[in-house]
């Protein structure tokens, strides 16, 4: 009787060990399927350190920008998961970060980083990678020469610098100083500053640089001055230009002081207090989006950008924020479609015209991974506190 009572017992636990079988088998071959439910999104940012007025807008704006494509049914019915990793304005850390995006998160695509030092460096990752990378920084170097996979939202050191001469040029100013940062920025602001003098009519009379953690130039300021400059041009990011405002104040130096788009933050006004008065610089629309006229595309679309911005996170845009935004929101469109596949998504991004962002109206070519035009930045002055619109 116990063998025969034994015998169904058997064949309960088969049968139960065999569904318990299916069952482990079937989850195993449905997590595949289960991972692809999502793309994951990469961003390697600024976000603290020196640098971050540049990654602490950027990480909100690209959180902001994906929050709103899954709300709006996410890429082609898969929703957007973004991890974002802090590079403290480190190039060794941007690298590490980068390496566990492509190595273990296995990111698709990637957002940043904020600064041109940390963009070089993580570059030939995103190469080797063959994953497409949205840089947030501003140097030539970056898109110049053109990298299949590298593309950036933030407008270029030449236009910036073409927008500081041409204003120059219609004041009468002939002769500059220069004081530019020792770092791959400055090197880039300086090398387009020497090179687009001569077309507007412009010598560079005495050509000064300073160290990023530099806290003071009155050294240089006082060989500039020396030089009987029309202008001087600051070509740097935070801190070290607004160090350069104040030494320029001090030292009673009345000619026009230029700075880079690199300082266009409210971040600037504050570190430089009083001596930010009467500055001129170059700077995308954000900043004075108010001001424009009802006729310019990117109005509306500054415009949402500032209010869900400022609702969200109760504190004033940047214009560096907008560039993770426009890179958000413009791989969303690239990867439609693609069904995840890098080299699709890339073909798309180069491809890609007439997207109206928060940095300007964008059309990649094969020759042109940055996509923006001259109308991608307007003049500024800094006027009790505030930006003003040159005309």
């Amino acid at each position: 009787m116990k063998q025969r009572q034994s015998l169904p017992r058997k064949a309960m636990w088969i049968t139960i060990l065999t569904l318990t079988g299916c069952l482990i088998g079937t989850s195993l071959f449905a997590l595949p399927a289960l991972a692809e439910e999502k793309y994951t999104i990469g961003g390697i940012f600024a976000v603290t350190g020196r640098a971050s007025f540049l990654g602490d807008p950027e990480k909100r704006s690209m959180e902001l920008a994906a929050e709103e494509v899954n709300k709006n049914g996410g890429i082609d019915g898969k929703m957007v998961e973004t991890v974002i990793y802090d590079t403290e304005g480190d190039p060794t850390k941007a690298v590490m970060g980068v390496s566990k995006l492509l190595n273990k998160d296995r990111a698709i695509t990637i957002i940043g980083p904020s600064t041109t030092p940390t963009t070089l460096a993580v570059m030939p990752m995103a190469e080797r990678a063959e994953t497409p990378l949205i840089s947030c920084a501003a140097g030539n170097k970056i898109t110049q020469p053109v990298k299949p996979w590298v593309f950036k939202t933030a407008q270029s050191d030449i236009l910036a610098v073409a927008a500081i001469y041409q204003h120059m040029k219609e004041k009468g100013i002939k002769k500059v100083g220069l004081l530019t940062v020792s770092n791959a920025f400055g090197e880039s602001g300086r090398e387009q500053l020497r090179e687009q003098a001569d077309q507007f009519g412009i010598q560079v009379v005495q050509d000064e640089n300073f160290g990023a953690k530099d806290t003071d130039m009155t050294a240089q300021l006082t060989k500039i001055r020396s030089a009987d400059p029309d202008a001087i041009v600051c070509w740097g990011t935070n801190p070290g230009p607004a160090v350069v405002a104040k030494n320029v104040q001090q030292l009673k130096i009345e000619v026009p002081l230029y700075q880079s788009h690199g300082v266009a933050s409210p971040k600037f006004i504050e570190l430089a207090g009083d001596s930010a008065e009467g500055i001129y610089l170059p700077t995308g629309k954000i900043l004075v989006a108010d001001l424009l006229p009802d006729s310019d595309p990117q109005k509306p679309v500054l415009k949402e950008y500032i209010q869900k911005y400022t609702e969200k996170y109760k504190m004033p845009v940047s214009g560096f924020g907008g560039y993770a935004y426009d890179a958000m929101k413009i791989l969303a469109r690239a990867m439609e479609g693609a069904g995840g596949d890098k080299a699709k998504i890339r073909e798309n991004l180069e491809t890609m015209k007439e997207y109206v962002g928060v940095s300007g109206a964008f059309n990649f070519t094969k020759e042109d991974h940055n996509g923006l035009g001259p109308d991608a930045f307007v003049m500024v002055q800094i006027r009790n506190g505030n930006w003003k619109l040159v005309e």
